[in-house]
């Protein structure tokens, strides 16, 4: 069962990231899917995305859910019934999950590609990476910035929240693993925890609300 990274965020917050390899009726083992998830899935047309579904199912278990406990609100936000809060990310063959007790929160994993120069000037005021020694380290950087507005979005949950005008990420060195950053929207500002690792050609980015912010 491979379950590549799990990390303690603090007491009440787990991060659980899955690499998948198995063939999906391996992963459909032992995953009693609700009608409405046993539709979103009979629904996908790629077995690449319903393997990344069914592995989501198995995080869920770790983290001491089953599908039946996820429900989704209208702008397609996971809640977990117990009232913790959860966040859910694919991409490609990496899936993750971040369950709290105590904190919003919100996970994203990225490839790291160099298509993301070519779209950085629509979510990041793009000559704040001109000083990084080079291309890769441009891409790395964008990625984690992307990642991170990927993550508040993900908690704020609101329409019309714009990642180029109303997020920002405070800048930061590779080595720190993380930083943060605040949402200015309507008049409000939130802030929140930015915390990030790489791995195999992928970024992972996870946030936290901060109390009172």
């Amino acid at each position: 069962m491979p379950i590549y990274k799990t990390i303690t965020v603090s007491p009440t917050t787990k991060v659980y990231i899955w690499k998948v390899t198995e063939p999906e009726d391996e992963l459909a083992k032992n995953v009693e899917l609700t009608l409405h998830c046993q539709n979103r899935m009979d629904g996908m047309k790629s077995e690449a995305h319903r393997r990344a579904f069914l592995s989501i199912r198995h995080l869920l278990a770790l983290a001491g859910y089953e599908d039946k406990d996820l429900v989704y609100d209208d702008f397609g936000k996971p809640h977990l019934k117990d009232g913790n809060f959860i966040s859910i990310t694919h991409s490609h063959n990496f899936t993750g999950i971040i369950v709290s007790e105590t904190d919003e929160v919100g996970i994203d994993i990225e490839m790291q590609r160099d298509k993301i120069l070519r779209i950085a000037h629509k979510f990041t005021p793009i000559e704040e990476y001109k000083t990084l020694a080079n291309a890769e380290a441009i891409m790395r950087k964008l990625t984690i910035v992307w990642g991170a507005k990927e993550s508040l979005y993900k908690i704020y949950a609101q329409q019309g929240l714009s990642f180029l005008r109303h997020i920002d990420v405070m800048d930061f060195a590779f080595a720190d693993g993380r930083t943060v950053a605040e949402i200015l929207y309507k008049g409000k500002k939130t802030h929140y925890e930015v915390e990030f690792l790489e791995f195999e050609g992928f970024t992972c980015v996870y946030a936290l609300k901060m109390m009172g912010g």
